[in-house]
């Protein structure tokens, strides 16, 4: 970060003060005022503030806002001029995240922020609809005050704004688009409480799958587990109105990776696969059914039951070599994700040099930027399968684009796998790559 990068902050952080019409006073209350709101102490003085706020704009040596009033500041500038929400690209609250990048502040903490500031947001109720394009708020927001003026077309501008999110994962961080889908998630959860048209009630039935599952994931890649459990109860229930088996799987499918994760022991998540593995094998998706075996090989090699892994392996490999042209799912599960699994596999019931190679040629595969985020899982796996078979400081190299990966999604269990992998090079922690690996880790990452 250089003095140039620090006065563009500061000079960005005047604008947008001065584009309130604010004096450093007006400022200095504004943020005493909305720490009242939050509820923060505030002992601070007026004087003191406004001379702190002056400090930031400084076009000599300004400096940076700490973590306190970086929050308070979020908060100031997430909602517009005339007191509405406003997130989006153009925002005063986009330029204040651009002003702090400029004073050197990590990716790592920006999203922090962001993250803080959907979830307080919606839990006080803000209006969400603003966060979405004009033509789709407003004829969502027709379809809220009179549910009878739900129809295909107001269908079809949600279920596109889900497809628009879930085809941007790997490409844009979880928190961004948790804030994307945080409107139609809303809206799904008032409309199926409304007297909508019949015709359309299946079909909001499953939006309303697809979206709690994917916020439900995005709620789990941010750290927020309990938000998690709850729209992963509410897809599990929507989806069971639907009738259709292997939606149901896929809901179980995504609950029990993130419940793997975030919920000690293998028990919950087992449950969880073992219910989508029956409602694959009664649904018509064979692609859902495969990733459902391939799935359940993982937890039974995790808890090393060798056997029922291969078997399940088997039963997965199977199941994709069957013809999936007519396939229901839209599902992208491929060989080149399965040979990621047995790559898990082999690393806990068998050889880490054979699961190296299936982590390689897995990672070598997974080239499309949807992908991104589990290339990213599968090269730390491949990291680990380096430190078993005694090569650290190659390992310690591939996880050093591992790193980079993670920090720009934001990704919640490539961030866990690195912290195991560097948990496992603790025997060469005086070794100059491994001091170079925990620089990299603090500096993208912030741990």
């Amino acid at each position: 970060m250089s003095t140039h990068d620090r006065l563009t902050g500061a000079a960005m952080l005047k604008r947008l003060r001065r584009s309130r019409g604010w004096s450093l006073a007006d400022t200095a209350r504004a943020l005493a005022d909305t720490a009242a709101q939050l509820g923060q102490p505030f002992d601070t003085s007026i004087s003191s503030v406004q001379r702190s706020v002056a400090r930031w704009e400084s076009s000599k040596g300004p400096t940076l806002p700490d973590e306190r009033y970086q929050l308070l500041l979020a908060h100031l500038y997430a909602r517009d001029g005339r007191g509405q929400v406003s997130f989006g690209a153009g925002s005063d609250f986009a330029e204040l995240l651009e002003a702090l990048a400029y004073f050197g502040v990590s990716q790592y903490r920006l999203d922090e922020l962001r993250t803080i500031l959907v979830r307080t947001m919606t839990d006080a109720g803000a209006e969400l609809l603003a966060l979405l394009g004009p033509p789709t708020q407003a004829s969502l927001s027709a379809a809220l005050a009179d549910p009878s003026r739900l129809d295909e077309e107001v269908l079809a501008a949600m279920r596109e704004s889900v497809a628009q999110v879930n085809d941007q994962v790997g490409s844009v961080p979880f928190v961004r688009l948790q804030l994307l889908l945080a409107p139609v998630v809303e809206s799904c959860r008032r409309l199926l409480e409304m007297p909508i048209p019949g015709p359309y009630v299946s079909d909001l039935q499953l939006i309303s799958t697809q979206a709690y599952t994917l916020a439900g994931r995005l709620a789990f890649e941010t750290r927020d587990d309990d938000a998690s459990r709850a729209l992963y109860t509410a897809a599990t229930d929507v989806a069971s109105s639907l009738g259709v088996p292997w939606r149901r799987a896929v809901v179980h499918m995504s609950n029990a990776l993130v419940t793997l994760y975030s919920t000690p022991g293998l028990d919950t998540a087992k449950a969880l696969i073992d219910a989508a593995v029956r409602d694959a094998r009664i649904g018509q998706s064979i692609t859902v059914r495969a990733r459902a075996h391939a799935l359940q090989a993982e937890i039974a090699a995790r808890s090393g039951a060798a056997k029922h892994a291969a078997a399940a392996l088997s039963l997965a490999w199977y199941d994709l070599d069957q013809n999936r042209a007519e396939d229901p799912a839209t599902s992208s599960f491929s060989p080149a994700h399965l040979r990621g699994f047995e790559g898990v596999t082999s690393l806990y019931v068998g050889n880490p040099s054979e699961a190296h190679d299936y982590f390689a040629r897995a990672a070598h595969a997974l080239a499309a930027p949807r992908e991104r985020v589990q290339r990213a899982i599968v090269s730390v796996d491949q990291a680990l399968a380096r430190i078993r078979l005694g090569e650290p400081q190659s390992a310690a190299e591939l996880l050093h684009s591992c790193i980079d990966a993670a920090s720009a999604m934001g990704g919640r269990v490539a961030v866990i796998r690195l912290r195991r992998a560097r948990h496992d090079l603790r025997p060469w922690r005086r070794e100059e790559f491994v001091a170079n690996l925990d620089d990299h880790l603090i500096e993208a990452l912030g741990r």
